[in-house]
C-alpha cells in the first residue's frame, strides 16, 4: 500500500471510529435538537501546539474585516468574481522547506466545516502566493480544484473565513491535486513547524 493510501485509510478509520463511538450516546452528545449556542464543539486544530507564529497579511483581504466581493464565489447562490486573494507572508522560522496556504469557514452548517483553498507545495523562498506561483492546487471541499470564495447560506450567521500559511518541514507532501483537503491538511500536520493566519468573514442577508 503506498504513503498516500495508508494516510486516507488511516482518515477514514479515525472518521468510523468517531461515528460509531459518538452514535450511542445520550442528548449531550448532539442527538436532540441541535444547540446552535457559542459553546458547541469546535473543529480540532491540525496545528501542533509547538509550531512557532509569524507574519501573513493580504492586500486583497483585511483581518477582521468582512471579504471584498471579488473574492466571493461564482456558485452556491453568488455570482462573484471568484478571485483567490493574494497572501503574503514574512519571518517564517528557520528549517522551513515549503509552505501551504489553505482557507477554512469553520462557521459551515456541517458539522465539519468547510475547506475553500488548500494549495502546498510552495516553495521555501515565497514570500507570497499570488498569481502564477508554483505550487499544488488541490480539491477544495466541493470537489473543485483550487479556490472557491466565500458564499455563506442566505440568512445565516455571519461566517468567519481563516487563512493560513503553514511553514513545512517538508519540500513536498508528495501528494497528487486530488487528494481530498482532509487528507492534505491531516498529511500536513506532522511538517507543521510554523504558521501565520488572518481571519476576515462574510454574510448574506
Amino acid at each position: 500500500m503506498s504513503y498516500s493510501a495508508r494516510i486516507i485509510a488511516a482518515v477514514v478509520t479515525a472518521t468510523a471510529a468517531i461515528t460509531l463511538g459518538t452514535s450511542g450516546c445520550s442528548s449531550e452528545s448532539g442527538d436532540s435538537a441541535p444547540n446552535t449556542s457559542s459553546s458547541t464543539q469546535q473543529v480540532r486544530s491540525g496545528i501542533p501546539d509547538s509550531a512557532a507564529t509569524f507574519e501573513a497579511s493580504s492586500p486583497d483581504v483585511a483581518e477582521g474585516q468582512a471579504i471584498p466581493r471579488a473574492q466571493w464565489a461564482d456558485g452556491f447562490g453568488c455570482t462573484e468574481a471568484g478571485k483567490a486573494p493574494r497572501v503574503r507572508w514574512s519571518n517564517a522560522p528557520a528549517g522551513t522547506r515549503s509552505f501551504a496556504v489553505t482557507m477554512f469557514d469553520r462557521d459551515a452548517p456541517t458539522g465539519s466545516g468547510f475547506w475553500h483553498w488548500v494549495t502546498w507545495d510552495i516553495g521555501a523562498q515565497a514570500t507570497e502566493l499570488g498569481d502564477g506561483a508554483a505550487a499544488v492546487a488541490g480539491t477544495n471541499d466541493a470537489g473543485a480544484t483550487g479556490y472557491l470564495g466565500a458564499c455563506p447560506p442566505s440568512g445565516d450567521r455571519a461566517h468567519n473565513y481563516v487563512i493560513t500559511v503553514l511553514a513545512l518541514d517538508t519540500p513536498s507532501l508528495a501528494l497528487p491535486a486530488s487528494t481530498p483537503p482532509a487528507v492534505a491538511t491531516f498529511t500536513m500536520n506532522s511538517h507543521v513547524i510554523g504558521y501565520a493566519r488572518l481571519t476576515a468573514s462574510a454574510e448574506r442577508p
